[in-house]
């Protein structure tokens, strides 16, 4: 019934619902588009919060009404009042300032100072991409301390200028007010250039992987000196649009071997930055074996020779003794021993080696999180993995539930398992 017309309702027969003591039969009335003003006005004092969300909801809802429903003490009501009236803001007509503008003004204000997150965060994600929002708010939004209030504005807002954007990053914001702002299209170099500067390991990697961020050589070049100790820049550096020859032959000297092979395959890069990259590639497997880390299974002229001992050979190993447990893969992972890792986890989750490749070259949070579901590893590892092995950004990773639960359900688990061909 809600807001349906289809059969007109009599001004008496309006009145007497809304003074039934049915509250199913007083919301109907609530929600019609054709009740009388002065009987919604009635209804947004009813004992029923279901009636009174109603008439929040409701555009035929005198603005008087409206007024009285932002100190009403239910979140939803305030909620419901705020979607409509700040869909309603852009449009207001800038050379005409009458009651009913300012009462909607007023209205919209009020609940973007609310104290409850949820309705100032409906009237930041309905103005959020607003070009005829009012800067005021839009500015107040954006300054907001709730990320969800402010991270929307930050990411889409077309009234924030890059002055507002510079202030904004010199307040020492959380990471996750960078990030949002990282992410936004477009984004200049000059701003681009602050966000790299904080050293932000969330916000630089959302930046790298912004493709439509500018970002000047001489930042990027800062960014590349910093990156050694920030894994979680390496993929999006390695995959970054339009990367500068001299950027790429840099990034060769500290990235994965998977990464660098990525970059090898770079079809954009000129054929002497790839040639470098390939011989970067065989430079690391000659120091590899010189330390003592596993080989790549190349020689020094290119021929393949047989490792003593291959990562799989030594996951199956601890495994038969009992002694391939989270500490051991962990211990791997802190020493950049890729290659046990992913064995470990096919020996673990007993699955192929290249399925585990599969999924973990995807880079996909949720399918290397079903793999180290399987795997009977815990989700803090989990989490470690998606960073440093799959190379997948801090923004996209997932996270424990209540602290150290797997964020997804079994069957979720089992679902994502069974889309990379593996069999519950």
């Amino acid at each position: 019934m809600k807001g349906s017309n289809s059969t007109p309702m009599d001004y008496d027969t309006a009145k007497k619902l809304a003074a039934s003591g049915d509250a199913g039969q007083r919301r109907i009335v609530a929600a019609r588009a054709d009740t009388q003003p002065e009987i919604l006005f009635y209804l947004a004092n009813d004992e029923s919060a279901e009636v009174r969300r109603e008439i929040a909801r409701n555009n035929a809802t005198p603005r008087q009404a409206d007024l009285l429903l932002c100190g009403d003490p239910d979140e939803e009501v305030r909620s419901g009042l705020a979607r409509k009236i700040a869909l309603l803001i852009p449009s207001l007509p800038a050379d005409r300032v009458g009651q009913l503008e300012r009462m909607t003004m007023d209205i919209v204000e009020a609940l973007a100072r609310d104290h409850a997150s949820v309705v100032r965060q409906v009237v930041a994600e309905t103005l959020k991409d607003q070009p005829g929002a009012p800067p005021h708010l839009i500015q107040q939004l954006a300054r907001d301390l709730e990320l969800s209030v402010s991270g929307p504005v930050l990411r889409h807002s077309p009234l924030l200028t890059d002055d507002d954007l510079l202030s904004i990053i010199g307040s020492q914001p959380m990471d996750g007010k960078l990030v949002a702002i990282a992410q936004r299209a477009g984004l200049s170099g000059t701003v681009s250039e602050a966000v790299a500067r904080t050293q932000s390991e969330a916000a630089v990697a959302a930046l790298l992987g912004n493709a439509s961020a500018q970002i000047r050589e001489e930042t990027l070049d800062r960014i590349i000196d910093m990156a050694p100790k920030f894994e979680p820049w390496h993929g999006p550096l390695v995959r970054r649009p339009s990367l500068p020859p001299k950027a790429a032959a840099r990034i060769v000297g500290f990235v994965s071997e998977q990464l660098m092979r990525v970059l090898e395959n770079r079809t954009d890069l000129p054929p002497e930055v790839r040639a470098a990259v390939r011989n970067a590639v065989l430079d690391r497997a000659r120091a590899n074996r010189g330390g003592g880390a596993e080989p790549l299974g190349i020689d020094d002229e290119g021929a393949e020779e047989t490792p003593k001992e291959r990562p799989m050979e030594r996951a199956k190993k601890a495994h038969a003794a009992g002694k391939l447990d989270e500490d051991m893969v962990g211990g791997a992972l802190t020493q950049g021993d890729r290659g046990f890792v992913l064995a470990a986890l096919a020996v673990k989750a007993n699955v192929p080696l290249d399925a585990v490749d599969k999924i973990i070259g995807g880079q996909s949070a949720r399918g290397v999180t079903a793999l180290c579901w399987r795997a009977k590893l815990s989700m803090r590892l989990c989490r470690q993995i998606q960073l440093r092995i799959a190379n997948i950004p801090p923004t996209s990773v997932l996270n424990a539930r209540d602290g150290t639960h797997y964020p997804m359900s079994d069957s979720e688990m089992i679902w994502q398992l069974e889309f990379f061909g593996l069999k519950a």
